[in-house]
């Protein structure tokens, strides 16, 4: 079983859904790995990564829309160092996910043909997010 590893980082503007699918695929190919396992983790708190639809966009405005409802922005967190939006941020991606796994097939990502791979920003102002990309297989 061969390894292949690397970190992409994407600059964030705050809240919402940053496509990062191609930036994934582009580290599959550097593996040359043709069948396997493509584990991606996000090193943050207040981030996540989903995997979602990727070609109506209403969709992602109506999950940022359940999620502020689900979870709003108040005075009622006990931590709030950096915002009202941080523990709403820190809930929300507990709510999600910080890692995706993504079979790997004929050298590509064997995604459905409306997937997309997101890190989904749950603070208000934009933050540069690490991403760890790790591809196991043969």
């Amino acid at each position: 079983m061969n390894h292949h590893q690397k970190k992409i980082s994407i600059l964030t503007t705050g809240k919402g859904f940053n496509r990062i699918t191609r930036a994934v695929e582009e580290v599959v190919s550097e593996s040359k790995i043709r069948t396997g396992l493509c584990t991606i983790f996000i090193c943050h708190t207040s981030a996540s990564l989903v995997i979602q639809e990727n070609a109506d966009p209403d969709v992602l405005v109506d999950l940022s829309n359940f999620f502020a409802n689900l979870v709003p922005e108040s005075t009622q967190y006990i931590h709030d160092t950096e915002g009202a939006d941080d523990m709403p941020a820190h809930i929300r991606s507990v709510l999600t996910k910080t890692s995706e796994q993504i079979p790997i097939n004929q050298s590509r990502l064997a995604l459905g043909i409306w997937q997309g791979i997101y890190v989904w920003e749950h603070r208000a102002s934009g933050h540069r997010r690490d991403i760890i990309v790790h591809i196991s297989g043969v």
